[in-house]
């Protein structure tokens, strides 16, 4: 008779000089990414971007949190919405389509990133022009894995594990 394994514990209390640092970034990031959404009118990028900083700023060791998944991963998802817009209009059907859709292409990629699922979502319900989307989007992806080698360096902490 074999017994049940033992439950999984609780994630271990972040010592202050990493909590201090990665709330610090996480803030800056964010702040940033609402005056370029503002400038240019991209409001909607700041939620799945908020999710990406939160993989990079607290655990930057995960895959999710790599610039090739955060870069790619986000950009994958946008042209996969790109492509589902074109083929089903705006919608809530299609940005369903885009979400799963764009899950699938970031695996096969290899950019495993799940907050870009929403940026699929996001070009899908709101139709925005390709190349200035794509433009910002790439330009706060880089925003956010710089902000992450900044807070790597204020916590002590390794970050990226790796770049490709």
């Amino acid at each position: 008779m074999t017994s049940a394994p033992a439950p999984a514990a609780a994630p271990a209390r972040p010592r202050p000089r990493v909590l201090l640092a990665s709330t610090a970034v996480s803030v800056t990031a964010l702040l940033l990414l609402v005056a370029v959404g503002t400038l240019f009118h991209e409001p909607l990028l700041i939620p799945p971007l908020a999710a990406s900083m939160a993989l990079v700023a607290g655990t930057p060791d995960l895959p999710l949190a790599q610039p090739r998944s955060v870069l790619g991963g986000q950009l994958l998802s946008a042209l996969t919405g790109f492509a589902v817009l074109a083929v089903t209009g705006p919608g809530p059907w299609g940005a369903a389509l885009a979400g799963g859709l764009a899950l699938g292409v970031m695996s096969a990629a290899r950019t495993p990133h799940s907050p870009a699922a929403a940026t699929a979502v996001i070009v899908t319900l709101q139709d925005p022009p390709f190349r200035s989307f794509l433009a910002l989007l790439a330009l706060a992806s880089l925003l956010l894995v710089a902000t992450g080698l900044a807070g790597a360096r204020l916590s002590g902490r390794r970050y990226p594990a790796y770049w490709l």
